[in-house]
């Protein structure tokens, strides 16, 4: 295989894998029942910073530790991909303010969505969990940067 061809190759891997991370990431958002989706819709919201999140650390026993870590830990790690591929898939997206913006904006929209179709909860603190991972994200692309130099 042909250095461009190559970069190629895994250009087109690197989109596949992000459509199918935004599927499953949308799968468990909005409709696996194992999460909540399913049941009596009504309108939930929390609009203060870092109230939930307390909430889970303080109650983590009560809750159980998978409830704790899936919204604490799962929150930040779900969009992690997203910060690592989107600078690799689009040269217009390679700088940390690009990723995060486009981090909050994806996040925002999934919350609203939640709000407007009453799936889940908008919680200002998914935002800011999601937008951690979203940098997390970004900072592994950017240490990793020299070596998937070769793949974009």
């Amino acid at each position: 295989m042909s250095g461009k061809s190559h970069k190629g190759f895994w250009k087109i891997t690197a989109k596949i894998l992000f459509v199918l991370y935004i599927i499953v990431l949308v799968y468990f958002l909005f409709f696996s029942e194992r999460y909540g989706r399913s049941g009596a819709h009504i309108y939930r919201y929390n609009l203060v910073p870092f109230k939930e999140i307390r909430r889970y650390i303080k109650y983590r026993k009560l809750f159980g530790w998978e409830y704790f870590i899936v919204n604490i830990y799962g929150n930040i790690l779900a969009f992690v991909p997203f910060g690592f591929f989107l600078p690799i898939i689009s040269k217009n997206n390679r700088s940390f303010w690009s990723v995060t913006l486009y981090g909050f904006e994806f996040t925002l929209g999934i919350e609203l969505v939640q709000l407007s179709f009453q799936v889940g909860t908008f919680d200002v603190d998914d935002i800011i969990m999601n937008m951690l991972g979203a940098i997390g994200g970004y900072i592994i692309f950017a240490i990793f940067r020299k070596k998937l130099k070769r793949f974009m």
